[in-house]
């Protein structure tokens, strides 16, 4: 039996010759015209089971889990956080226009019920998969888009899928052997997109709110962006499920829907700029310059 393809395309939209006249008369929608008319259909709430919180002295960043691409990866780093493992830990590395990253400084915390090595999650079959394509050509994949509104690629040859670097993902640190990742040592792209890095790691989900706490950070001095003394380094109070922390205490946020209209009009937007101050709109856009915008519960 033929295998499920799912997915829509984000078309651009192109006016009939006919009504090219009334078409160029419509002034056209800016990304904040498009979010005021979206409804609340449009909008999705984060999952307390997929969402973690990571207590830092400027603040707190919230980010959203991916189990549908790393899903071992991912129980793994909740296996940890509920151990309390990274409570005390630190940020050990800023590395310019690249990532930060945080770990046991000392290397001698005990993982406790987690997993200390895991089998490689860098692709998955992309069947059955909610995929939102964006109609421009990528350099690293014959296709991107959208898959829960996280950015992704697919090959439609091999019917895989994976997850892609953007700004604010999330990925699990590993050495040479593709199995040495067991996500007690974290990351975020701060810098241009390392798309080089796609299929090499495992990305595990993406910051929807605070990276202003990450991609402000000092920069380390050794190589890698490693600090070279521990007083450089940020302190981590506290990395927390967001459902084991009480609701008042949470961040209450929405993230608008990848699957709907009002994001096609959104990307549509952001492709051919017509904001007063744009002379030559771009025509296209790449996966990673697609504003994925998050908001304040109402």
């Amino acid at each position: 039996m033929k295998s499920a393809w799912l997915g829509v395309a984000l078309l651009p939209l192109v006016a009939h010759s006919a009504d090219n006249a009334d078409a160029l008369a419509v002034k056209p929608r800016t990304m904040a015209d498009v979010i005021a008319a979206s409804k609340s259909a449009d909008w999705r709430t984060l999952d307390p089971q997929n969402t973690l919180y990571l207590e830092l002295p400027t603040g707190r960043v919230v980010i959203e889990l991916n189990p549908a691409f790393a899903p071992k990866h991912v129980a793994n780093i909740k296996a940890l956080v509920h151990e309390h493992y990274f409570d005390g830990t630190a940020i050990v590395r800023a590395q310019d226009n690249f990532v930060v990253q945080w770990s046991d400084p000392d290397h001698t915390r005990s993982l406790g019920k987690a997993q200390k090595t895991l089998d490689a999650e860098f692709s998955r079959t992309a069947n059955e998969l909610p995929f939102t394509q964006l109609p421009d050509p990528d350099t690293y994949a014959p296709e991107v888009g959208f898959v829960d509104g996280f950015p992704a690629a697919r090959e439609p040859r091999t019917h895989l899928a994976w997850l892609v670097h953007c700004y604010a993902m999330v990925g699990v640190g590993r050495d040479n052997d593709v199995d040495t990742g067991s996500g007690a040592e974290l990351y975020v792209v701060i810098g241009q997109a390392p798309r080089q890095l796609d299929r090499n790691v495992a990305l595990v989900g993406r910051v929807v709110a605070g990276m202003q706490q990450l991609s402000t950070l000092k920069r380390g001095t050794a190589a890698l962006g490693y600090y070279e003394k521990p007083e450089e380094r940020t302190a981590i109070h506290a990395l927390r499920l967001a459902a084991d922390v009480p609701e008042a205490e949470r961040s209450h946020l929405e993230i608008m829907r990848t699957d709907t209209h009002t994001f096609a009009d959104l990307v549509e937007s952001r492709r051919n700029r017509r904001d007063e101050w744009y002379k030559v709109p771009a025509g296209r856009i790449d996966v990673c310059s697609v504003p994925l915008v998050v908001r304040p519960r109402p």
